[in-house]
């Protein structure tokens, strides 16, 4: 039998930072450990090729954060243009960013014959309203029918949430098409019995927990609420500052650590200066060195979504925060997946976007009520061994093998 070969489509690879380019990486790396012959085409600010751990990178040159819709679509079309250039591939992957890259995708799998999946993280153009990104209506038309065209020509097409797929059903996109992988943490912060694969050296999660809550309660240690991550326009964090400005003003012990980068970093800076909050620390991104000692010290984790992005964007802060057995908190909308996996383990609770009230008293219960506390954590101990990355992984390559298996086995 021939050796599969697979290509990935993304504008994020590592070094490259991104939630979509690091589950990537894993995913790229456990495919060529499988046998498989692994191309991935990105972007970075010096362009060029290199080699990890069996899978080929070509870098188009392009900023690592554009500014402009220009900006992307000549990343997105020097991509197209490797990839045409490339022998087949048995499968094509194509990822969200740049937006429409579903739509290269199609045109490169006509000429090519390749087998098309897509890696659904955001939906585009659905997804631009909650960017605060107002296009004119008879071009969002166009791109709507534009992606709705490649989808539907998707050999599959991998979602990362349940609102997802429903969208895409309604839209018309076939059911059977569509297959639900949830995204995954960061392998540091996961069992290293689960991943003796990948040659690494990982801290296996303490279900006793970095900071007992039994001497939290006793110690004059202040209660960490942790928001870690992205920090984007479809993010909205104003309640979480009017909740922090309430509990400044009370002198509670609480405080809030916003730890990553994005579009809203700097505006909570400003925020915290100009409303005077001493309970507000502002970090850049860590090292991975560092991931789980920030990760536990996280006493609850906050997560927050646009409403309008209810079904095009899925946030992955919850994975990371179940690895670590956290509880959480999330603000956003009922209807998408982090609400209903937060509902399914009870491993927090969910507030309506702009409800202050709601998520003070929640952060309060949680600090205050060692009960509370501790049955959210057990179900962030249940939801962590369901949402492992090995499971995801695996259910990725049977989709791609399932692609392909006919063509390799005729």
């Amino acid at each position: 039998m021939r050796r599969p070969t697979i290509l990935f489509m993304n504008r994020v690879y590592p070094p490259v930072r991104g939630a979509s380019g690091r589950v990537l990486k894993d995913l790229a790396r456990s495919f060529a450990r499988e046998g498989w012959h692994v191309t991935v085409i990105a972007s970075s600010p010096n362009g060029g090729e290199i080699r990890e751990e069996g899978v080929r990178i070509i870098n188009v040159k392009g900023p690592e954060k554009p500014k402009g819709m220009i900006r992307y679509m000549w990343i997105w079309l020097k991509m197209m243009v490797i990839a045409l250039r490339l022998k087949k591939r048995h499968v094509l992957v194509t990822l969200s960013d740049p937006p429409l890259l579903v739509f290269a995708g199609h045109l490169i799998c006509k000429v090519k014959g390749s087998k098309h999946i897509h890696w659904s993280h955001d939906l585009y153009p659905e997804v631009l309203p909650a960017l605060d990104i107002r296009m004119p209506g008879l071009m969002m038309r166009l791109f709507r029918k534009i992606r709705h065209t490649a989808m539907r020509n998707c050999e599959k097409v991998i979602v990362t949430g349940r609102c997802m797929a429903k969208y895409l059903t309604k839209d018309g996109v076939d059911a059977r098409k569509i297959a639900m992988v949830a995204n995954w943490p960061d392998l540091e912060l996961t069992d290293p019995e689960m991943y003796e694969t990948t040659g690494k050296s990982y801290v296996k999660p303490d279900t006793n927990l970095a900071r007992p809550f039994e001497k939290l309660l006793k110690a004059k240690q202040r209660f960490r609420v942790l928001y870690a991550g992205n920090i984007g326009l479809a993010h909205p964090i104003d309640t979480i500052l009017d909740v922090a400005e309430m509990l400044e003003k009370r002198g509670s012990d609480i405080e809030f650590v916003f730890v990553g980068d994005g579009a809203r970093f700097d505006y909570i800076a400003a925020q915290r200066s100009e409303r005077g909050l001493d309970n507000i620390r502002v970090l850049p991104y860590q090292p991975n060195s560092r991931l789980r000692e920030i990760m536990e010290s996280g006493d609850i984790h906050l997560i927050s979504l646009h409403d309008k992005a209810a079904g095009f964007v899925v946030p992955s802060k919850l994975y990371s925060a179940l690895a670590v057995a956290r509880p959480c908190i999330f603000i956003g909308p009922q209807q998408s997946e982090t609400a209903k996996v937060i509902r399914d383990f009870e491993t927090g609770c969910v507030v309506s976007s702009g409800d202050a009230q709601g998520l003070l008293d929640a952060i309060v219960t949680y600090r205050e009520n060692g009960e509370t506390w501790f049955a959210a954590h057990r179900g962030a101990v249940i939801a962590r061994d369901v949402y492992t990355p090995q499971e995801s992984i695996e259910a990725w390559m049977e989709h791609a093998w399932d692609a392909v298996k006919d063509e390799l086995q005729a």
